[in-house]
């Protein structure tokens, strides 16, 4: 199992080469959201770390800028939601196939005469010779 970190705002900022005042703003943006200690200090945490390499990822590779962050975050999550969304219903749509196709063979049982098997060759072969 993964285990969870939690990184002090000056650590992250290292981490990823920008100022500890990026990090802030990014905050009051609300493109991210740190862990507070009782201290007050920010914590963040793996998932906000991927989310930080996402949004620069956004702003220094795509030029995007952070009202278009917003956005597509937001996007992203709405996508994230519906595919959960989805998810859940083809389970539900698979239990209940499997519910209709367990009745449905279990009536479909009924009782067939033995039959012979025979070569294609001798089928055509009878065939012709009653014609």
């Amino acid at each position: 199992m993964k285990r969870k970190g939690y990184y002090t705002i000056g650590v992250v900022a290292k981490m990823f080469d920008i100022h500890p005042q990026t990090l802030r703003l990014y905050e009051r943006e609300g493109l991210l959201k740190p862990s507070r200690t009782e201290g007050n200090t920010r914590l963040y945490s793996d998932e906000d770390l991927e989310r930080l390499e996402f949004i620069l990822f956004l702003t220094r590779e795509m030029g995007v800028n952070l009202a278009g962050v917003d956005i597509i975050l937001n996007m992203k999550e709405q996508i994230e939601e519906l595919q959960k969304q989805i998810d859940q219903l083809l389970e539900f749509i698979q239990k209940e196939l499997s519910k209709v196709q367990s009745e449905e063979l279990k009536k479909a049982i009924v009782s067939v005469s033995k039959r012979k098997v025979m070569k294609v060759e001798d089928i055509i072969q009878s065939h012709r010779s009653k014609e």
